[in-house]
């Protein structure tokens, strides 16, 4: 079968979040089956990263979109109905080869990468057609809501609003919708899309992640993530205003690294507190992790799985998350991970797991041994192709992709 992926962010090298499910999802796709894969890249950089791709699917392209004309684009359509999203991440170069090889049979299958990108198939009809949304992304724009600042904050509610309208108009126009969680689900039930919405988890690979039996440095503790993305900025900034001078106070050799991408002048700023340092980008996030005594996640704004988590448990490195963040990972709080809120409870649980060494290492091997059984990616590969089953299913019968969810049994039903 010939597939065409599209995807609003190019999905090599599979770095972060979005992309490491696209790129798996690729990988995985393309031992049965011939996929195209056609994106856009930001940067002569980005560009010629993307080559890296070509082992692992029939074919690519990168379309180059400038960041100042997109959003150009995005004020143009400010009047209209299309969201901020749709319009950054649309390129008309983009559109005309989709409408290309629509038009001249090339493909069997199409598989669009997030809602930001279904505007370029949503008109297609005679092909089967999946869109992953991996997590709703209309909420997250709605949960920026009350961290940002008036008239700002109208901005973020007016998108929100919008996204959620195409979310929904989308879902109508697909054979099915996917999400990374049951709980992603659920939030689109409660949007009122109920129909073919179906989910498959993000993994993680085990080989390389995994823990190398060096020792670690009892007084630093981690945070992972690209540092110009507003949740991840938004959190070591009332981190490092609120709880790191509560563990400093209680434990003065206390040391936080910030390791990841893009640093924000914001985050840049906090590597003046005592103990804590800014890497900026790494060429390996793993020995930063593997080196510490835990990893901290206190997102306040989270959607969907936070590869972040799987990733360090998949180290033996234990996680003290927020619980919004930990309800995205197929985990039990207390048994495979910590999971807190506010500073005073944050600041408690951490010093608890530095303090207690048998505690530490029964959440690092525990932790592992979750991720191992309920977060590879093969099982959710192979929920996944019952997926695109259905499908094609339907449409051979000619009757609507509707009914009951992929009948591939994970090792749970759902994160907790």
């Amino acid at each position: 079968m010939r597939i065409l992926f599209l995807s609003h962010r190019f999905p090599y090298p599979p770095t972060f979040g979005s992309k490491v499910r696209a790129f798996n999802v690729i990988r995985h796709l393309a031992r049965d089956h011939e996929v195209s894969v056609l994106s856009l890249a930001r940067s002569a950089e980005e560009q010629a990263e993307a080559a890296g791709i070509a082992p692992f699917c029939a074919g690519h392209r990168a379309m180059r979109v400038h960041n100042p004309l997109q959003a150009a684009k995005m004020v143009a359509l400010l009047p209209t109905r299309t969201s901020a999203s749709e319009a950054f991440f649309h390129s008309g170069a983009m559109q005309r080869e989709v409408d290309r090889l629509v038009d001249e049979r090339r493909i069997d299958f199409v598989f669009a990468h997030c809602s930001a990108v279904g505007r370029y198939v949503e008109h297609v009809q005679g092909l089967p057609k999946l869109i992953d949304y991996c997590d709703v992304d209309s909420r997250k724009w709605l949960d920026y809501v009350p961290h940002k600042p008036w008239p700002l904050s109208l901005g973020y509610r007016w998108e929100g609003s919008r996204m959620a309208a195409a979310e929904r108009r989308l879902a109508a126009r697909f054979d099915r919708v996917t999400v990374a969680t049951p709980g992603e689900a659920d939030t689109l039930a409660e949007m009122g899309v109920r129909e073919r919405v179906d989910w498959f988890p993000n993994g993680v690979d085990f080989d390389y992640f995994q823990p190398t039996g060096e020792g670690f440095d009892p007084d630093l503790v981690t945070f992972v993530g690209r540092m110009d993305y507003f949740p991840n900025e938004q959190c070591m900034v009332e981190f490092c205003a609120s709880t790191w001078p509560l563990l400093r106070h209680a434990r003065p050799g206390l040391r936080l690294q910030i390791v990841g991408a893009e640093p924000t002048a914001a985050v840049r700023q906090l590597a003046r507190l005592d103990g804590v340092t800014v890497t900026g980008s790494v060429p390996d996030v793993r020995p930063f992790v593997r080196r510490s005594a835990l990893s901290v996640v206190p997102l306040a704004i989270a959607r969907g799985t936070q590869n972040k988590i799987l990733e360090s448990m998949a180290m033996g490195v234990p996680v003290v998350a927020s619980r919004i963040a930990a309800a995205g990972v197929d985990a039990t709080a207390g048994e495979h991970l910590v999971a807190a809120d506010g500073p005073a409870e944050t600041c408690d649980a951490i010093l608890r797991v530095l303090g207690d060494a048998a505690l530490r290492r029964r959440l690092a091997d525990q932790g592992r041994e979750r991720v191992l059984s309920h977060h590879a990616w093969a099982p959710a590969m192979q929920r996944l192709d019952a997926i695109v089953q259905h499908c094609l299913d339907a449409r051979d019968t000619g009757r609507p992709a509707t009914g009951a969810r992929a009948d591939v049994a994970l090792s749970a039903a759902s994160p907790r």
